[in-house]
């Protein structure tokens, strides 16, 4: 018994020294977006003169019933469609469409949500 107590005697400085560590690598690897993304407008939103860039489109699948779908799952496709336009310099996105579709994998449903919208800059 006294073996052991010793033992941990002396091991809690290098565990605490190694916890530490981690922590600190384990928070330096926040990623910080300061850059604002372009907006998702409707068509009556739109006052300026634009012209069209592309026609982004983004999917994700996940496993799952379409009644576990929270709000958070149509926010990301809004979220993907922003970070699109802004990866090839638009402005905006217009006319965003939402779809989910619903399929059987073998036993497991699975839900794959897609995101259709219009990239544009203002003239």
């Amino acid at each position: 018994m006294r073996a052991v107590f010793e033992w941990s005697k002396r091991a809690l400085p290098a565990l605490l020294l190694v916890a530490a560590l981690l922590v600190a690598c384990g928070c330096a690897s926040v990623k910080v977006h300061t850059e604002a993304l372009p907006p998702v407008l409707t068509l009556d939103e739109v006052l300026r003169p634009y012209h069209k860039v592309a026609v982004i489109e983004v999917h994700r699948e996940r496993y799952g019933d379409v009644a576990d779908l929270h709000p958070a799952d149509y926010s990301w496709a809004n979220v993907a469609l922003q970070q699109e336009a802004a990866r090839i310099g638009a402005d905006a996105v217009i006319f965003p469409e939402v779809k989910v579709d619903a399929a059987t994998y073998i036993l497991y449903p699975t839900i794959e949500i897609r995101a259709k919208g219009v990239a544009i800059k203002f003239d």
